[in-house]
């Protein structure tokens, strides 16, 4: 799958629910994790991360939101449950992502609203924990983005096959790359010393 997410929460202050959500960030393969203006005991949110995700995953402790910065090309996608966000099933997640939620009995700052390319909201009657509705994204998106066999037509169908993966021609990433030639020393051979060379007659 192309691209990269990561996933964190703003003013999260239980413990156990972070260690759930890196848990879960790690399981997904998220490509880091952090929290913005946080307070709470790291050790306690050991006891429900048994993977120990912040060993394995890069994580970023932001102070306040103007602390706050992410890989450029990076889209900033809110999860709360407000009017004008996005159904989770009717979103297109971007392939460079950062999701962020809110604090458990409380909502994404209006500040960090504002600072969200995107606000998508899962479709139940009330606010879920602040780990499930984390997991409830990554498993969309990975659904979503990932090379899974299509769903058969009726329970018990036949899986279709996934077509082999074709592989392109090399692509220009920077314009710097047209520009690239091979070194002097591996082109001409290494530079003749100064005194060894015999001026011709």
């Amino acid at each position: 799958m192309r691209g990269y997410f990561g996933i964190g929460a703003e003013k999260i202050s239980k413990p156990m629910n972070v260690g759930s959500l890196f848990r879960s960030a790690h399981a997904f393969g998220a490509d880091f994790m952090f929290t913005v203006n946080a307070a709470y005991a790291r050790r306690q949110g050991g006891q429900t991360d048994t993977s120990d995700a912040p060993a394995h995953v890069p994580f970023y402790s932001f102070p306040d939101i103007n602390s706050m910065v992410l890989p450029e090309g990076c889209d900033l996608v809110g999860i709360e449950l407000i009017d004008e966000a996005i159904d989770l099933p009717s979103f297109r997640h971007p392939r460079q992502a950062a999701y962020i939620l809110g604090p458990e009995r409380g909502s994404l700052s209006p500040e960090m609203i504002e600072r969200c390319n995107f606000t998508i909201k899962i479709p139940t009657k009330f606010c879920i924990n602040v780990g499930l509705a984390g997991a409830i994204v990554m498993y969309d998106r990975l659904n979503s983005l990932g090379k899974f066999a299509r769903r058969p037509e009726t329970p018990g169908g036949e899986l279709e096959a996934l077509p082999d993966h074709v592989y392109g021609g090399p692509t220009q990433r920077t314009q710097m790359e047209q520009f690239l030639d091979t070194p002097p020393d591996a082109h001409y051979g290494p530079e003749e010393p100064v005194d060894e060379l015999v001026e011709e007659e």
